[in-house]
């Protein structure tokens, strides 16, 4: 069992806590005060190897196997193939947290460890891992910004004050970006499918990052090419589509609840505080065990944001022997569906409201 060293009150910053967004360029930040949890949380931060790849090899041995039956059971027009592209799904969404787990450089001892990971990881995501690593830091370092927000591909929310000030079109097409069919079906497969695919949004002094794109790029070509010249056309479509679909708007959905709950987090850059932004600006999204083994613990996303270096399977055990990380915000199933239904921040309140909420103000 892990035993966590005493707390310090050795100062640091907002940019300590950061690992990966160190070696990346990264938004000037105001120097603040840390809290002392950086020396508490330290010795979950060690990965263990074992571990790690015992999570890589159950993970791609199932979604092999569950996969594979889904590609036969399709390619028979059995409708029982809708059982295993199901578990397929979140098997990748299993698939996508390793790779996150990699890009912050908590999954191995070494940083190059954690690349070559990642990277083959990426093809089965359809995610250049360089890319998105470097992107997901900027997440980290700006969560709850106002000022700086739209810097780590976080689902976007307007102020009150901001939406008003909208033309009508502005304002039509916020609500078309804030609605859920859009958000958790056009919007994941356009991300992961097409988007991801391009590299022209990326700083032409991205290298590795553009480079990541491309890479990426082959490796899918290779994967779908396979499994066309194996099932063909028809069952590809009707085997790789459903699931990778699945799969991206169940990672989003899962993105969604952590950030956007009615008692979030948001202040513009003056006020703004890591820490904070950390415990009251991502929740816990409490879930069945099993659904936590799919989704490798992410759901425990605050102590998550107060340190991105703890493993995911330390992060239960970093909760559940940490009093003051108790959740300040807990998410159930049943809150995950209800939560879609908030759609802009409040400054005065400091809450997210509701269109009806949203009409019932002066």
């Amino acid at each position: 069992m892990l035993k966590p060293q005493p707390v310090t009150s050795t100062p640091r910053t907002a940019s300590d806590s950061q690992p990966i967004a160190a070696s990346n360029p990264k938004p000037a930040a105001r120097k603040q005060p840390l809290n002392p949890w950086h020396a508490q949380l330290s010795p979950y931060r060690a990965p263990s190897v074992v571990r790690s790849l015992w999570q890589v090899g159950n993970t791609l041995v199932l979604l092999v196997l569950s996969w594979g039956l889904t590609f036969e059971l399709v390619s028979r027009g059995n409708w029982l193939a809708v059982l295993p592209m199901f578990i397929s799904s979140l098997l990748l969404v299993r698939v996508f947290v390793l790779q996150h787990d990699c890009g912050h450089r908590s999954f191995m001892p070494t940083a190059k460890g954690c690349d070559r990971i990642g990277v083959w990881l990426g093809i089965l995501t359809l995610t250049p891992y360089h890319t998105w690593r470097r992107l997901h830091a900027l997440h980290h370092a700006t969560s709850g910004d106002l000022d700086r927000r739209g810097k780590g591909g976080e689902i976007h929310v307007l102020t009150v004050k901001e939406y008003r000030e909208l033309s009508n079109w502005g304002r039509l097409l916020y609500r078309l970006y804030r609605n859920p069919f859009v958000l958790l079906v056009i919007g994941p497969f356009y991300q992961f499918a097409i988007r991801q695919r391009f590299a022209f949004e990326l700083p032409r002094e991205w290298k590795r990052e553009r480079y990541s794109v491309y890479f990426t790029n082959l490796g899918v070509l290779v994967f779908c090419g396979a499994l066309i010249w194996a099932y063909g056309w028809t069952t590809f479509l009707l085997a790789y589509v459903p699931v990778f679909t699945l799969a991206a708007s169940a990672g989003v959905w899962l993105f969604y609840v952590q950030h956007q709950y009615e008692e979030g987090y948001y202040e513009h850059h003056d006020k703004w505080d890591y820490t904070e932004a950390a415990l009251e600006g991502s929740s816990y999204f409490a879930m069945p065990r099993v659904l936590q083994w799919f989704t490798a613990n992410i759901g425990i996303h605050h102590i998550h944001h107060l340190d991105c270096k703890i493993p995911n399977y330390y992060l239960q055990q970093c909760m559940d022997e940490q009093p003051g990380l108790a959740a300040r915000h807990t998410v159930t199933l049943a809150d995950a569906i209800r939560l879609m239904n908030y759609k802009i921040w409040d400054e005065d309140s400091s809450r997210l409201l509701t269109w009806r909420q949203y009409r019932q103000l002066a």
